[in-house]
């Protein structure tokens, strides 16, 4: 298991720890390193999501509630952010009074583990780079399921490794020298931007993640790779017969 400090077998805490620390700059430092390409993949997302028509979204390791303010910028009207950082969530609910979306995004401090809601309370969720952070990955995916609707989707947006040359040579120099090199110029915690391409590594991205979505009872599951395979958006509908 990867973790950012690896000071400790709690990956939970440092997780937390590590985004408490870059929390402030954390939307510079991502648009940034990824050339603001992220905000694309994010746009891509949200069109995906939109053709469900949703009207009661869980928005879950929110962060600074990037996502989820686009999504209300397109018309959905009750959205519900989760983290487990108590900074990216205040940083979120600055961004959320400054555009005066209090009334359609509600941002709180939880665990994708331990979702404080009703089973089937949400026609559709989405995590953004998130679901790599999760301290055991099949629980938080099973907790999202549990919290869906039945047959409602589910959408993912992560990392995976791309294969294509020279696209996976490049971008390989760049995760593992320029990024963890450029994160330790800028950045407070500079752990952070090593544990990012290590965890990206680590993670069962393509087809082996798709396989643990159906174990987790998701199904008409399909990927959309971005860039080259620099990014992927999955989407799982939660089955309708699963507990």
């Amino acid at each position: 298991m990867v973790q950012p400090y690896n000071k400790s077998k709690d990956k939970k805490s440092e997780v937390r720890a590590m985004f408490n620390n870059i929390a402030l700059k954390y939307d510079f430092l991502n648009h940034l390193l990824s050339f603001g390409i992220d905000i694309f993949w994010r746009k891509r997302l949200i069109r995906e999501l939109l053709k469900y028509k949703p009207e009661n979204v869980l928005d879950m390791a929110t962060g600074t509630a990037d996502l989820a303010i686009m999504a209300s910028r397109k018309g959905i009207k009750r959205l519900t952010g989760i983290d487990l950082s108590e900074k990216m969530i205040e940083v979120g609910n600055d961004k959320i009074k400054k555009y005066n979306m209090a009334s359609s995004i509600m941002l709180e401090v939880g665990d994708a583990e331990k979702i404080e809601r009703n089973s089937d309370t949400f026609d559709a969720a989405m995590v953004a780079f998130g679901v790599r952070n999760f301290s055991n990955l099949r629980d938080g995916l099973k907790e999202l399921n549990r919290v869906l609707m039945p047959g409602a989707p589910l959408f993912i947006l992560e990392f995976s490794k791309p294969k294509v040359f020279p696209v996976k040579q490049l971008y390989n120099f760049y995760s593992f020298k320029l990024l963890p090199l450029i994160g330790r110029m800028i950045s407070s915690d500079p752990r952070a931007y090593l544990y990012l391409p290590e965890s990206i590594q680590a993670f069962p991205s393509g087809d082996e993640f798709a396989g643990i979505l159906k174990e987790c009872h998701y199904d008409k599951i399909k990927q959309i790779r971005l860039s080259f395979g620099i990014a992927s958006i999955y989407i799982g509908h939660k089955t309708i017969t699963s507990q």
